[in-house]
């Protein structure tokens, strides 16, 4: 743990700073894209979605519908920029769905 800083420091730069210091950024952009998962892709497929992970640039999604998996296959392009752009950085490069 760092020595307390002597300056005023705002409590968003704390957060980033601790974040930082404990390595911590990894684990909150997996809950991120869950989240942006659930709000973009909407109760039709959440109802669907039984798992959704990110590890390293991929995000694996597992779907119980094989028909939705079909359907989603062809917009996975699509879903990747969406949840990016949701995300506010380039965190997804390729989306495996099974």
């Amino acid at each position: 743990m760092k020595k307390r800083h002597n300056e005023n420091m705002s409590l968003s730069e704390a957060l980033k700073e601790f974040v930082d210091t404990n390595k911590l950024q990894k684990g909150l952009d997996k809950i991120d894209v869950q989240e942006a998962w659930v709000n973009l892709m909407g109760n039709g497929v959440n109802n669907y979605t039984t798992n959704v992970q990110l590890k390293n640039s991929t995000l694996y999604v597992q779907l119980s519908s094989s028909v939705l998996r079909e359907e989603l296959s062809y917009g996975k392009e699509k879903i990747i920029n969406l949840l990016n752009e949701s995300l506010g950085k380039p965190l997804i490069k390729s989306l495996v769905l099974s």
